[in-house]
């Protein structure tokens, strides 16, 4: 029986990697679930799948918790709060499996920690990869922690290169759904409100995933993302929209034959090939009829209309402490843009200028990583009150 541990318990990837779980509750033990501040939903987790370990964002969360679940059930479990509790959690020596689901820089640490310990880790968070890949990447080596990529796009490349040298491929091929406004004009953007910009019209995800994917972002994020993952130059990943969401991603070989993943766009099935890898479990997700879609289409993306793309690309090719400064950035833009303080066209404005105030430090130090993060945070809220 696996024993798993799910950062980002009551996130949408959580959700879903919890309802995998309930139904094969004999291949399965959860041993650690975290969670920021929905403790309501955190505490029927708890009371579902009894972990040993529960931690959340901070001591006011861990004595809500406490309060809910009560004296008897709570002597029963370790309760931690804080980003140090989190990767406490994440260390946990009773787990096999980390899910690291947790959404934005502040997965960075819990990851790391997993990895340190040794542990298999299911990577949903991309932010780690985005922001200190290189140390990731290097600790995963040294520490002998596999890393299995858990979106949908770098679940599909690693299924596809199973069995095959790194030296036989040639490219990857990141499919897009283009989000809500692939086939908008820049003039058109303007003035678009968080409830249009949420209304993704293929994926149920969370809040910030779903403007990123919006602005394509989110695909940019995925460039750096495969950039660490599969160790090949950003000249050799490109991306493509794909409105279907059925072709997850494309690799090219050598000799430019191509293989690609596909199925119906349902994030259990990259979740439970995740927890089950290098096995398969029966029907995660509904079967896929081509006959019925009939068609699939591909096209190059409009740099014009989504320029996050393309800032993307420039972070990687800088190198450094840069994407580190363009995820912060974005970070803070989204968050503003779903509260109605900026415009949508204003999220890449504010990540370009932040960006462009940046002197770049190596990457090779986890201390660097994280000032970069916190200098690009005050400085994209300082560049966002010049708009």
């Amino acid at each position: 029986m696996k024993r798993i541990a799910i950062l980002g318990s009551t996130g949408s990837i959580g959700r879903s990697a919890l309802d995998i779980v309930s139904a094969h509750r004999d291949r399965f033990r959860v041993t650690v679930l975290t969670a920021g501040s929905n403790v309501a939903l955190l505490d029927k987790q708890v009371e579902s799948f009894a972990p040993d370990v529960v931690a959340v964002a901070d001591k006011k969360a861990a004595q809500e918790l406490k309060r809910r679940i009560g004296k008897k059930r709570a002597s029963l479990l370790t309760i931690l709060s804080g980003q140090d509790g989190i990767a406490d959690a994440a260390a946990y020596e009773d787990s096999d499996f980390v899910l690291s689901a947790i959404v934005g820089a502040a997965g960075l640490i819990p990851t790391l920690s997993a990895v340190r310990s040794g542990k298999t880790i299911g990577l949903a968070n991309k932010e780690a990869l985005v922001m200190a890949g290189r140390i990731l990447i290097s600790e995963s080596k040294k520490y002998r922690s596999k890393i299995i990529p858990v979106d949908s796009e770098h679940s599909a490349i690693f299924q596809c290169i199973e069995g095959h040298r790194k030296a036989a491929i040639r490219s990857i091929i990141l499919t897009a759904s283009g989000g809500p406004f692939a086939e908008r004009s820049p003039a058109n953007m303007v003035d678009i409100t968080p409830e249009e910009a949420l209304k993704h019209p293929r994926w149920k995800m969370g809040k910030k995933i779903t403007i990123d994917s919006a602005t394509l972002m989110n695909k940019g994020f995925e460039v750096i993302e495969a950039h660490h993952l599969f160790g090949l130059p950003h000249q050799s990943i490109d991306v493509v929209i794909h409105p279907q969401s059925i072709v997850h991603s494309i690799v090219e070989f050598r000799d430019r034959s191509c293989i690609a993943q596909l199925s119906v766009p349902d994030m259990k099935g990259p979740i439970a090939y995740a927890l089950t890898y290098p096995q398969r479990i029966d029907n995660v997700i509904d079967g896929l009829s081509l006959h019925e879609i009939g068609t699939l289409t591909f096209k190059k993306p409009k740099k014009i209309s989504f320029p996050c793309l393309s800032y993307a690309y420039l972070a990687l090719e800088a190198g450094g402490t840069m994407p580190s400064v363009l995820n912060a950035a974005n970070e803070v833009a989204v968050n503003a843009f779903l509260k109605g303080i900026i415009r949508f066209t204003e999220i890449p404005v504010i990540i370009k200028k932040t960006m462009e105030e940046h002197t770049v430090r190596s990457d090779t130090e986890l201390h660097a990583v994280i000032e970069a993060d916190q200098w690009a945070r005050k400085t994209a809220e300082r560049v966002m009150k010049t708009l």
